[in-house]
């Protein structure tokens, strides 16, 4: 697995590395799977495609949902076709709750319950947020302990499997664990200095612009697909809906994906630094060290 921040070269790595021991990725980016958003995620290019195979990228429309639970029925389908036909599975990508849920499962009770969450939302957008944290801190207070009192997404989640199931979703994850381990694996975490993440990321997003990303999220406005969809609430699209309804001038709409790409960057490195299995290592300097590991690994 080759896993790691937005911008921090997972991609490449992948292609380079997939196609040196003969592997397929296996795409774990949650916004890669979606049809027509193809420049604001950073989606590998047909002519890459056709170098290494992929699988689990364009098999959603934007308007169909998705979550980790659904991620990890298809990833394990793909990587058993995979290595049915005698190649290797490779997976890439930066989204970590679907790579916990390939390699550790899900907690049971935790599927998404669609009317249980768009009530809590719209108790959050009737300006309920305060009280629905305190009510939080009632049913499940390890869990308010840890979230911020704005952390309005884990806060509905955590809600959202109590009202499920009636048990915290702190007691079900001390239950399971996630130590399923269907597979053996090798994770490699791919980190950079933070200057020079940033850095990609402020280069990444100017050449997005210049690619067409506005005319890209126009387009899919125009086929039909509403502003609200969760896959056109994503990094990029999100902010550039904004533009095109003319809520920020286009310098605006730039440095904010910026500064929201880095504070999603930080999230995804918190996320991932807290899984010791993870090896990390700095690419291409530990070029030959990783091939190393990956040729010690498939040996055994």
């Amino acid at each position: 697995m080759i896993a790691g921040p937005t911008a921090g070269g997972k991609s490449a790595v992948g292609l380079e590395l997939a196609g040196l021991f003969k592997a397929e990725i296996i795409n774990a980016d949650s916004m890669q799977v979606y049809r027509y958003l193809d420049i604001g995620t950073a989606k590998p290019t047909q002519e890459e495609r056709k170098l290494v195979p992929h699988h689990l990228i364009d098999i959603l429309y934007p308007d169909e949902e998705f979550s980790a639970a659904l991620y990890r029925e298809e990833a394990q389908r793909s990587i058993a076709d995979v290595q049915a036909r005698g190649r290797r599975a490779m997976v890439v990508g930066g989204t970590g709750l679907y790579i916990k849920a390939l390699t550790s499962g899900l907690i049971k009770g935790g599927e998404v319950d669609p009317a249980i969450r768009m009530r809590l939302q719209a108790e959050v957008q009737a300006g309920e947020r305060e009280r629905l944290y305190g009510r939080l801190q009632e049913v499940d207070p390890p869990t308010a302990a840890q979230l911020h009192p704005h952390d309005t997404y884990r806060i509905i989640r955590a809600l959202e499997v109590y009202e499920r199931t009636g048990s915290p979703i702190s007691a079900l994850r001390n239950q399971h664990l996630f130590k399923e381990g269907p597979y053996q694996t090798l994770k490699i975490g791919l980190q950079k200095e933070r200057a020079e993440l940033y850095m990609r990321i402020d280069k990444r997003v100017d050449a997005m612009i210049k690619q067409g990303l506005t005319e890209e999220v126009a387009r899919i406005l125009e086929m039909g697909y509403a502003p609200s969809l969760k896959a056109m609430q994503s990094l990029g699209y999100k902010q550039i809906i904004a533009y095109l309804q003319g809520e920020y001038d286009l310098p605006e709409v730039v440095r904010l994906i910026k500064r929201d790409t880095r504070r999603y960057a930080r999230r995804q490195i918190t996320w991932f630094k807290g899984d010791p299995e993870i090896h990390w290592i700095e690419f291409p300097r530990d070029r030959g060290v990783v091939k190393d590991m990956i040729e010690g690994f498939w040996r055994n």
